[in-house]
């Protein structure tokens, strides 16, 4: 067993995937390619978004790609960081909304008392 499930060469395996099922890694390159074109949002805007998401997706690689197109989309290191901060803020939101469920699963145990 790998101590790392993230080595960094592992990405060159989405090449067999493609392989496995060339006409839907095709959409789902072709929809990539248009979610982060330059729209409504400018790239950058997209990729410091992305940058966000990736760290609550806790995805190396994403984490990896997206800091680095940000950084060519023109992002500062100052908002990348900002970005990641966002994602940390949202992920602890989340964890403090399911709080509520576990007060109501207690509330649910003092009432059966």
């Amino acid at each position: 067993m790998r101590d790392n499930h993230y080595e960094k060469d592992a990405i060159k395996n989405l090449g067999q995937l493609k392989r496995l099922n060339k006409g839907l890694f095709d959409s789902f390159s072709d929809f990539d390619a248009k979610v982060f074109a330059e729209g409504a949002l400018p790239s950058r805007v997209k990729e410091l978004i992305a940058v966000g998401c990736a760290h609550v997706t806790r995805c190396p690689y994403c984490i990896d790609f997206h800091v680095q197109k940000a950084r060519k989309a023109g992002a500062t290191e100052e908002e990348i960081a900002e970005s990641v901060f966002v994602a940390v803020a949202m992920s602890a939101g989340a964890s403090m909304a399911h709080a509520c469920v576990t007060i109501d699963s207690l509330s649910e145990l003092k009432q059966g008392d």
